[in-house]
């Protein structure tokens, strides 16, 4: 086994090795977008093509495109190459349409604020 020098060491710990492949991004807002990176800086701004936002709301998702997207690096969390050869999503999730997506999301951000609001309202009987 031979030492690799510390130019090896930067050069596989770069997003060299990632560029003209497709990724997954993870942002601090939670988003998860997915597309090609073409290019990036030394503060992981990065430049993705074909780029879609894939929301995922239970059993539901939809890719909604966004072109060509630059991405400050602040804001990434995660970046991730996607193996072309396996299957992106579980069989069970079906793919809908962005009208559908959001009327998902805002059901379950009801949902979440009526549990929240409940929760306040029942706190008087907890005794504990």
């Amino acid at each position: 086994m031979s030492w690799s020098g510390p130019e090896d060491v930067l050069l596989s710990t770069s997003l060299a090795s990632y560029l003209d492949k497709k990724l997954l991004v993870l942002l601090r807002d939670g988003r998860k977008l997915l597309g090609i990176l073409r290019s990036f800086d030394q503060f992981a701004n990065v430049v993705l093509e074909g780029a879609c936002d894939r929301v995922i709301v239970g059993d539901l998702y939809c890719d909604i495109p966004l072109g060509l997207y630059v991405i400050r690096g602040e804001n990434v969390v995660l970046i991730g190459e996607l193996d072309l050869e396996r299957e992106e999503l579980p069989v069970h999730m079906m793919c809908v349409s962005a009208a559908e997506i959001r009327r998902a999301q805002k059901a379950e951000r009801d949902a979440t604020d009526l549990k929240g609001s409940m929760r306040k309202r029942m706190e008087f009987l907890d005794l504990d």
